[in-house]
């Protein structure tokens, strides 16, 4: 059996919707500049990463475009909120499109789980629009009735192009 097809058959039985609803909802958080908030669905020691080349294996060998735990978070999100902060004068607005959510892995024992999407976000600032797409992985552990997020990842297909200065989060 394929790794890919014996993750999906141990995430069976399980229900999707509160999986897609959360990242459904972080995604909203994000559209709506609510970092905050956002940063509020990470573990203590979650990481936000956005590898810098296809199939990066680690966010320590080389450069990414985001590799944040919860400490550079808050500073971004500290510069993000700044009055006077020149790459988001004026702010980015963002739309945040999920699709094709799967449970890729399940340890029910754990409480934690793998799921895969994809994602499509458009940025406007400036007079100019951008358009970011990929797929996502999100390490989500249970928490309460809820989640709350070990590891977002997220892999832009175009992630080894040049880019002006990303501010927000995808």
């Amino acid at each position: 059996m394929a790794l890919a097809t014996r993750r999906l058959a141990a995430a069976a039985g399980i229900d999707r919707a509160p999986f897609e609803d959360f990242i459904i909802d972080e995604a909203r958080l994000l559209d709506e500049r609510r970092f905050r908030d956002w940063m509020a669905l990470f573990t203590d020691d979650g990481t936000y990463w956005v590898p810098a080349v296809p199939g990066q294996t680690s966010p320590f060998d080389q450069a990414s475009l985001f590799y944040d735990d919860r400490d550079l978070m808050k500073t971004r999100i500290d510069r993000l909120e700044h009055p006077r902060i020149h790459v988001q004068t004026p702010p980015s607005r963002t739309a945040h499109l999920i699709g094709n959510v799967v449970i890729e892995e399940a340890d029910q024992g754990k409480g934690e789980f793998v799921v895969g999407s994809t994602l499509i976000v458009v940025e406007y600032r400036d007079d100019a629009q951008r358009l970011f797409a990929g797929r996502q992985r999100h390490r989500l552990r249970r928490h309460g009735d809820s989640f709350r997020i070990v590891q977002k990842r997220v892999d832009l297909i175009n992630c080894d192009s040049a880019f002006e200065a990303m501010a927000v989060p995808i």
